[in-house]
């Protein structure tokens, strides 16, 4: 009988040995800019997100405010999704505490969009932190009449691109630039070719990177420049390169 209760305890643990990773949930914090002129991106990538939630086992909680920030413990996510929120408006307490995630390498982080609006913006500081994350820049400009282009990827065997081709079209995306090229400070991955512009347009940047990382910080990181407008959630190159990228960031706590 003692034999077989060991016998018993060794199947279930063995079938315990085989449940992957990716069978086990993972916890991700999002958050949103709302009610601007992103907010139909947000929508439509929420509406993504609980989809994909479902799909890889991901629970998440979404706040609207990086005030909220400050109630919770942020070494409890595995990914911080910034979708679209600003680098302000943030409490001292919940830079604080984001800056820690990073450095210490406590979770992942993906970047969209708007979270390179660097500079001083409706009566607050530049985050000189932030702007040092993303490579020493500041805010400079933006196609407001919006542009799509094409993405060149940089680093095809890197995780993000996974199933990506070499090249792909961004629709009517906003395309920023910034006072300086963060490549030298930062690991580029994919950049913009300008001359691709459909309208074309006079604000550009020469070379232009839209998608990186910064390898100085513990934290897996990727920064999209893209996320302007709710129809790239129908680009399958797009939703594809925010899987993989979400997964990526994931697995580095």
């Amino acid at each position: 009988m003692k034999n077989l209760t060991i016998l018993i305890y060794l199947v279930l643990l063995s079938s315990l040995q085989l449940v992957s990773a990716q069978d086990l949930p993972f916890k991700a914090l999002v958050l949103t800019e709302r009610g601007d002129q992103h907010e139909g991106f947000v929508v439509a990538a929420l509406d993504w997100l609980k989809v994909f939630a479902t799909e890889e086992h991901m629970d998440y909680i979404v706040l609207n405010y990086a005030s909220e920030i400050d109630s919770l413990t942020l070494g409890d996510f595995d990914v911080i999704i910034q979708l679209n929120y600003p680098p302000y408006t943030w409490t001292e307490a919940g830079e604080k505490a984001f800056e820690k995630y990073i450095d210490e390498g406590q979770g992942g982080w993906v970047g969209l969009h708007h979270a390179t609006l660097l500079g001083e913006f409706d009566g607050y500081p530049l985050w000189n932190w932030f702007s040092e994350f993303m490579g020493g820049i500041r805010f400079k400009n933006y196609i407001a009449e919006q542009a799509t282009g094409t993405v060149h990827v940089e680093a095809p065997s890197h995780p993000v691109f996974v199933g990506l081709p070499p090249s792909f079209d961004i629709p009517d995306d906003e395309w920023y630039i910034f006072d300086k090229n963060p490549r030298p400070n930062v690991h580029v991955l994919a950049n913009v070719d300008e001359n691709s512009y459909r309208p074309d347009s006079d604000i550009k940047m020469g070379d232009h990177p839209v998608i990186w990382e910064n390898r100085s910080k513990k934290a897996r990181n990727v920064y999209f420049l893209i996320g302007h407008d709710a129809k790239l959630l129908d680009s399958e190159e797009f939703r594809l390169m925010l899987s993989n990228a979400i997964r990526w960031a994931a697995g580095g706590k």
